[in-house]
Parts: C-alpha cells; sequence; structure tokens
C-alpha cells in the first residue's frame, strides 16, 4: 500500500482526529492533500470541523463539570487562563466564535468557558459555527499553500516530495511555537 492509498483511505479519520489534538498544522495539511487529490474539500472541511467541535466540547465539559477539581484549579493560576476569561468577559459571543483563532489561546479558552455561567447550548450553538469557518479558512490555506509549492517547485509525482517540505515546516513551527510557550511560562513564573 502507498501512501498516497493510505491517506486515500484514512486521510478525512485522520483529519478529524488531528484537528482536535493539533489544530491548524494537521488542518493544513489536510488542505494540501485536497490540493494533491488525494481527500475532497468537503470532506476535508467536515472531518476538520467535527474534529474541533468534538474536542472543545469536551474541554467545555470538561470545565463546566470538574471546575472545583485539582487540575482545572491549577490551571485557573495560570496567566493565560485570566486572559481567556478577560476576554471572554468582555465580549462572550464573540471570544466563543474566536478563541480558536488566537494564538495562545485556543487550547484553555474551552475549559475556561466551561468554568463560567455561559449555557451550554449557546456555547454548543457559537462553537458549531466557529469550527465549520476555521476548518474552511484552514483547508483553503492548505489547499493553497499546496497551489504555491507547485507553482516553486513544478509538478511533483509523489506525494511525499511535497510533503517532506511541508512536514518539514509545521516541525519548524511547531518547535518554534513551543520554545515561545516556555519562554513566556518562565517569565510568567519568575512574576
Amino acid at each position: 500500500m502507498t501512501l498516497d492509498s493510505l491517506i486515500a483511505s484514512y486521510g478525512v479519520w485522520a483529519l478529524g482526529l488531528g484537528a482536535g489534538v493539533e489544530g491548524e498544522t494537521v488542518v493544513i495539511l489536510g488542505g494540501v492533500m485536497v490540493h494533491k487529490g488525494l481527500l475532497s474539500f468537503v470532506p476535508a472541511v467536515a472531518a476538520a470541523a467535527i474534529g474541533s467541535f468534538i474536542a472543545d466540547q469536551l474541554f467545555f465539559t470538561l470545565g463546566r463539570r470538574f471546575r472545583h477539581h485539582r487540575f482545572v484549579r491549577k490551571t485557573q493560576q495560570r496567566a493565560v487562563f485570566a486572559r481567556a476569561l478577560a476576554a471572554f468577559d468582555r465580549h462572550p459571543t464573540l471570544f466563543v466564535f474566536s478563541f480558536r483563532f488566537i494564538y495562545g489561546l485556543r487550547t484553555v479558552s474551552p475549559l475556561a468557558i466551561g468554568t463560567t455561567s455561559l449555557p451550554a447550548g449557546r456555547f454548543l450553538a457559537v462553537n458549531a459555527i466557529a469550527a465549520i469557518v476555521w476548518s474552511i479558512t484552514f483547508v483553503t490555506v492548505g489547499f493553497l499553500f499546496g497551489q504555491s509549492v507547485e507553482r516553486l517547485f513544478g509538478r511533483f509525482r509523489g506525494i511525499e516530495y511535497l510533503l517532506l517540505p511541508v512536514v518539514g515546516a509545521a516541525a519548524a513551527i511547531t518547535l518554534a511555537i513551543h520554545l515561545v510557550r516556555r519562554r513566556r511560562d518562565r517569565s510568567e513564573g519568575l512574576r
């Protein structure tokens, strides 16, 4: 079985799981797979939206159900949690819609929102719309990125030639984000 056939067979499932666990990087890679013709646009968008939606609903529910648990109380002490709640307090609906687009707030926000009094049905509705908009945005970015890479380097026969630079770029971006977060966490710990 080739890499292309694996992606064609299991790519939508992997994209949904990756969207919930990792986020943008996986969804952008899904858009590249759409560009290569290994996935179709609508199923890729649907998988990314569903994966993201389920993950955020899960964290919201955990925040709501376990708001007094030691793990949630410890998370509440982090500066990013306070920033998420401050943004939520100013514009609750807008924040629920946009947190997934804001660097550094995507992971903790649904948990933080779960500790508020926002009705669960309202979170569910806004979260669903936001997940769809988010998935369309990042699958499209990946699709356009795939077009740009092909223009730069010409037509590739196998997906491996496209995946290598994309995975390399994704790894570099992930490492940079990790280093920035580590530095920010250390500086917040000194305050």
